[in-house]
């Protein structure tokens, strides 16, 4: 289960991302801090998997705490969480070797969606020994086109192979929990819930929520029926 440090100035903010990683199954937040400094404190003693790096803060650039995990070889993964829109701070991120970066004000899905992906690469990257097929899907490489064809771009830490296996098992009308689907192709489920809903913002895929007497919906995918005109 990978644990989560949370980095931001803002008290009321910093609590409600803390929150949202708690609501994301797998995924256990085991600190907050609100200054570069406490972060790195933080980061020494708790060795996160992954921090929630928050770019502006009090004593420090977020950023400048990411160049310095990378200067030490420090593996753990970052996800930038900022306001900051400028290209040139994007930039800085990626180059800086961030996993993502969100920017804020967001909702919970969005970040679900980004702790989702980066639990797909932690698994993978702890299974072993690397194939090409997993090196292609962490670096988000598709199989090439063949004549005539237009290659799908996958998400990155998405692999073609597995979509299709995804896609078969969705085959014939049949409706499919993400529990269900992983357990059919034997993946995990949330590697079976980002290839989903993936489908299901290419329009491949449609979704209904089944309602029990308790709890969250079930979403239950499909895929689309090809209507006539």
């Amino acid at each position: 289960m990978p644990t989560v440090l949370v980095v931001d100035d803002d008290f009321m903010v910093a609590d409600i991302h803390r929150r949202f990683v708690e609501a994301t199954d797998g995924f256990r937040a085991v600190g907050v801090a609100h200054s570069a400094a406490q972060a790195r404190a933080s980061i020494a003693t708790l060795r996160p998997d992954l921090i929630l790096l928050d770019v502006h803060l009090p004593d420090a650039s977020g950023l400048e705490v990411l160049r310095e995990l990378r200067a030490a070889k420090d593996p753990v993964g970052v996800i930038m969480i900022t306001a900051a829109r400028e290209v040139d701070t994007v930039a800085d991120a990626l180059s800086g070797g961030a996993a993502d970066y969100l920017i804020k004000p967001f909702e919970y899905p969005q970040l679900r969606d980004k702790l989702e992906a980066f639990a797909t690469r932690f698994s993978a990257l702890r299974s072993g020994e690397a194939d090409q097929n997993l090196v292609d899907s962490l670096f988000g490489a598709g199989s090439p086109a063949g004549p005539g064809e237009t290659a799908e771009r996958f998400p990155k830490g998405l692999s073609p192979e597995t979509g299709t296996l995804i896609l078969d098992a969705v085959a014939g009308g049949a409706e499919f929990s993400a529990t269900e689907c992983a357990e059919a192709v034997g993946i995990s489920r949330v590697s079976a819930r980002r290839y989903l809903e993936h489908y299901l913002e290419s329009g491949v895929l449609e979704v209904r929520l089944q309602y029990g007497r308790a709890g969250r919906p079930v979403r239950k995918y499909r895929g689309r029926e090809q209507r006539g005109n």
